[in-house]
């Protein structure tokens, strides 16, 4: 559930913009002692936005991997200065920040399909830090820090003169993208660069960035497919990965003449094999228009053509009608001034939000109350609603939505579909996980596709997950991955 909105210096995989080949940058500066302190401190906040720190052996095998790309980059002489953590995170994301930590999600560890690719991913993202891109743009980053945590969902959306989605979107953001800018053109020229340098002094194929960049365009493409989308860009609201397409052709003539073969793609699956697959029933699951918690034991459906973005904090939903996130707050066992208290959090420390009314209903069972709010953001009107709901004497959760005025209609089925569930039904939620297999005689694209856990565009899905074009055909004692059903 996305609010995650602390760390200015993280340094997001942001793939927007073409690389070209040029000249390869030179050695970096050590990690400093202000950089290590840093790190230290903002560490463990970034780890409880984002999922948690996964353990066992597959958490071990990224923290290898990152360690031996990132003291190529000369921040430390050895790879204990590297702390590398593999975040139990369903978005493609992956950060680092000054004083040697690095971070990948377990989702996008799923996309790769080799060793090298997992090394060049970290590469880049330790590239940010060596050549110090965040410290270029701190005074830009500072202007995005303060925008609160906890209950704090929407802190500071109404604030400014942008247009509705601009604002509602920031807050929709996750973590890292909303906690930084966008790197320059030429910042993320040089992190591949760099990243494919490092990949080659290590021995890995310095194509592989190259590689892993295609499959980000085709993920980027899928997700387009399947939320209806125009064009295969994801919105800067849902993702710190836009349009990596274009990097590809950069990339290959940077690589191009660098010394380096290795890819361990066996070593690569046989290591992910297992590793779980889009939400953690512990964060809650997305299954099409519905999101269920089975811990809390809560559900909810949003309207069609809405989309989710789940996090561990909140779930964002986005649509052309408006914008909404549902999360929770501190309650104290009054509905009324935890609407109050809401409205308080999203308008922040300059602008003053209360509900001009704050009525209380019932939904399915389930005590509630709705306040609502007209106020001018830029130069046109919003509505601005929360629907609270009371689940315990001291629990209680709530929609923060934002609609153009007079539109805040359309989130009424969404509110009204808040909903328990029971144990049964908690039960039968089962999540996903990545499975190795190797073809067989007789086995196609088609055939392996249908034993993927979706109901929808199994082939597609198949094929981006395992970097295959539309034309690709398997071999007899390929491994290839898919997704099934199971712990």
């Amino acid at each position: 559930m996305p609010l995650s909105r602390m760390l200015a210096s993280v340094a997001a995989l942001s793939l927007a913009g073409c690389a070209t080949a040029a000249n390869i940058p030179g050695p970096t500066t050590p990690i400093t002692q202000t950089e290590a302190q840093q790190g230290a401190q903002l560490h463990p906040q970034l780890l409880a936005e984002f999922g948690g720190a996964m353990t066992g052996p597959q958490a071990q095998y990224v923290e290898q991997v990152g360690q031996r790309i990132a003291v190529q980059s000369g921040l430390g002489n050895a790879q204990s200065a590297f702390t590398v953590s593999l975040l139990n995170s369903p978005v493609n994301n992956a950060f680092a920040i000054p004083g040697g930590y690095i971070y990948t999600t377990r989702q996008l560890v799923a996309l790769m399909n080799n060793e090298a690719e997992l090394a060049g991913v970290l590469g880049h993202e330790v590239a940010h830090v060596a050549a110090r891109h965040q410290q270029r743009r701190a005074a830009n980053a500072q202007r995005n820090t303060l925008l609160g945590v906890g209950g704090a969902i929407l802190s500071g959306i109404l604030l400014g003169n942008t247009g509705i989605g601009q604002q509602l979107g920031q807050a929709a953001l996750q973590g890292s993208q909303l906690l930084t800018l966008s790197f320059s053109r030429a910042q993320e020229i040089e992190a591949d660069q760099l990243g494919i340098r490092y990949l080659s002094q290590a021995g890995y194929d310095p194509r592989a960035m190259a590689t892993v960049l295609a499959s980000l365009a085709a993920q980027n493409q899928l997700d387009a497919q399947l939320q209806g989308r125009r064009g295969a860009s994801i919105p800067e609201w849902a993702s710190t990965h836009p349009d990596p397409a274009s990097r590809v052709r950069g990339a290959l003539a940077t690589a191009q003449g660098l010394p380096g073969t290795a890819t361990n793609r066996d070593t690569f699956l046989t290591r992910i094999n297992g590793l779980r697959y889009g939400d953690d029933p512990a964060q809650g699951l997305i299954e099409g228009n519905d999101f269920i918690h089975p811990e809390l034991r809560l559900a909810f459906t949003v309207p069609q053509g809405y989309t989710m973005i789940n996090s561990t904090r909140a779930v964002t939903v986005q649509g052309q009608g408006g914008q909404a996130q549902f999360s929770f707050a501190a309650y104290n066992g009054n509905l009324d001034s935890y609407v109050q208290s809401v409205f308080q959090a999203l308008g922040g420390q300059q602008q003053r939000l209360a509900p001009q009314t704050i009525q209380r209903t019932t939904v399915n069972g389930i005590p509630a109350a709705v306040g609502t709010a007209r106020v001018n953001s830029g130069n046109q009107q919003v509505d601005v609603v929360v629907f609270a709901y009371e689940f315990a004497r001291d629990r209680a959760y709530h929609f923060a939505a934002i609609t153009p005025a007079g539109r805040a209609a359309v989130f009424n089925p969404m509110f009204q579909s808040v909903r328990r569930i029971t144990a049964q039904q908690a039960a039968q939620v089962v999540p996903r996980r990545l499975e190795v297999v190797q073809v067989r005689a007789g086995d196609t694209v088609q055939s392996l596709s249908r034993r993927m856990a979706f109901d929808n565009a199994q082939e597609v899905r198949f094929r981006v997950l395992n970097g295959l074009t539309s034309t690709d055909q398997l071999q007899v004692g390929q491994r290839v991955k898919i997704v099934v059903r199971g712990t």
